[in-house]
């Protein structure tokens, strides 16, 4: 997982990937069958190790605006404390992959997908109690905030920065309303 983060598909080899797991190649292909069975092994784990403890997080009941603020932070946090300027596989698959791969195209709308009922039912339970407003599409505002965490990713991969990266989470919270 970390190799294809570092180097993304394309960029990383099947020498990097026996470096990176310790396994010889007969091993790898056995357990995986090819390059591509790997990597889609390594999608579900990040998917395990990020998206569905940040989707248990916003099933979590906290009231929405300081948990939507935490689910911001968090990815903020995450991205600064990387010094290996690591991307999201998310994101690298969605930019090197998806347009060639139909698997990985399914995984990354899969995961995508329930972060974003995730988030759209933290956004429509929060509108219905009043605290925030109802004037936009609770599933839009969720597309938002997915747009803006990979933005940050992105952001982050280029300058790492809190205070920047923080203007950015803030301002999407300022504008949920």
């Amino acid at each position: 997982m970390e190799a294809f983060r570092c180097r993304g598909y394309e960029g990383t080899s099947v020498q990097d990937l026996v470096d990176a797991t310790g396994v010889g190649r007969g091993s790898l292909y056995g357990a995986f069958g090819s390059k591509e069975g790997l990597y889609l092994a390594a999608m579900e784990r990040y998917r395990q190790l990020y998206a569905v403890p940040l989707i248990d997080m916003l099933r979590a009941g906290t009231p929405a605006r300081d948990l939507l603020r935490e689910v911001l932070v968090a990815t903020v946090d995450g991205i600064v404390r990387d010094g290996d300027r690591k991307s999201c596989l998310i994101v690298g698959a969605t930019t090197e992959r998806v347009s060639q791969d139909p698997k990985v195209a399914a995984h990354v709308r899969s995961t995508t997908a329930a972060l974003e009922d995730a988030l759209r039912d933290v956004i429509a339970t929060a509108q219905a109690e009043g605290q925030l407003p109802n004037s936009r599409n609770a599933r839009d505002l969720a597309r938002y905030l997915i747009v803006t965490m990979h933005g940050l990713r992105v952001m982050g991969a280029m300058n790492p920065d809190r205070a920047s990266l923080m203007g950015v989470a803030d301002a999407a919270l300022d504008a949920l309303g």
